[in-house]
């Protein structure tokens, strides 16, 4: 059964540049999304973009941006931020300490 803490879609989009070779990096982020939040995302994209773009998006808000933030996200954060938007009360253990 879906969690509906957030009514609103909760649609994660890794965009990646498949020309430097970083679907494996968005693959394994996907993974740790749905791992992380299982039943409670209702998708999780990795979606082909320009040259040089790495960011996660979740619905309308981007959480990262490789240019913008000069590298590539840590998972920790990026589940700080997906977890207090769409299920502020859940504890996400590790990646809360």
């Amino acid at each position: 059964m879906m969690d509906k803490t957030c009514e609103t879609p909760r649609r994660v989009v890794i965009r990646y540049c498949p020309g430097c070779r970083w679907l494996a990096r968005a693959a394994w982020m996907a993974q740790e999304l749905l791992q992380t939040f299982e039943g409670m995302l209702d998708e999780v994209a990795i979606a082909p973009a320009e040259s040089g773009v790495f960011q996660i998006w979740l619905n309308d808000i981007c959480l990262h941006d490789r240019r913008e933030a000069g590298g590539f996200p840590e998972t920790k954060p990026i589940k700080q931020m997906i977890r207090d938007v769409i299920a502020p009360d859940r504890d996400l253990g590790h990646s809360d300490r």
